[in-house]
């Protein structure tokens, strides 16, 4: 350009583009925050490919499972009293006279203990019509009276509230003879043999 406009001198104007500050710091942010998620990624796969899994639900099986193979299951913890720990009172309710003493002689030899020998009390004298009663305290009822029981299956079996650990058994109108010995042995057993308890928990 000429005249008035002419442009003078050696340094002219430089046209740059101004910065845009803004879209690369977002743009480094979001590079930053895709390379975390990467990671956490990766770490996660070689978490599970390595086992990691695996250790979580070895605990997790600790509380189903049994840690021991073959382990047993538990059993009931309170033993039975032997019949040499119980002792035993033989009483005859019938009009039929040595039974008592008959049927005591035969306890004593099976390793039962025994007190009195006689005829029942008046509450139950001629008033048995079965093979007979066997009567003790409460406590005795999930301990001496099954054991006794194994000796005459077929009485009944009650409790009153006397004091010791003493058994009566009562012979009734119905009454022949003590179970024969093998039977009662093979009761006693069974009746003394641990009985295993299922677990809730399951191993599935």
């Amino acid at each position: 350009m000429g005249g008035k406009y002419r442009i003078t001198g050696d340094k002219y104007p430089r046209m740059r583009r101004p910065r845009r500050r803004g879209r690369l710091v977002v743009g480094v942010v979001a590079s930053v925050a895709a390379l975390s998620l990467v990671g956490w990624g990766t770490l996660q796969l070689i978490d599970v490919f390595t086992g990691g899994g695996d250790r979580a639900s070895a605990a997790g099986s600790k509380t189903n499972c049994p840690t021991k193979a073959g382990a047993s299951p538990s059993v009931s913890a309170a033993p039975l009293p032997k019949p040499g720990q119980i002792t035993v009172n033989v009483l005859n309710a019938t009009a039929r006279g040595g039974l008592a003493k008959k049927t005591a002689d035969e306890l004593k030899k099976r390793g039962f203990k025994i007190g009195d020998v006689g005829n029942a009390t008046a509450t139950y004298d001629k008033k048995v019509k079965g093979t007979g009663v066997l009567l003790g305290p409460s406590s005795a009822l999930k301990t001496s009276l099954p054991v006794l029981s194994t000796q005459l299956a077929s009485a009944e079996t009650r409790t009153d509230t006397r004091k010791g650990t003493e058994l009566d058994l009562i012979i009734g109108n119905g009454f022949k003879s003590l179970n024969p010995k093998a039977a009662a042995d093979k009761a006693l057993t069974a009746l003394s043999a641990p009985k295993p308890t299922t677990s809730k928990k399951s191993c599935g």
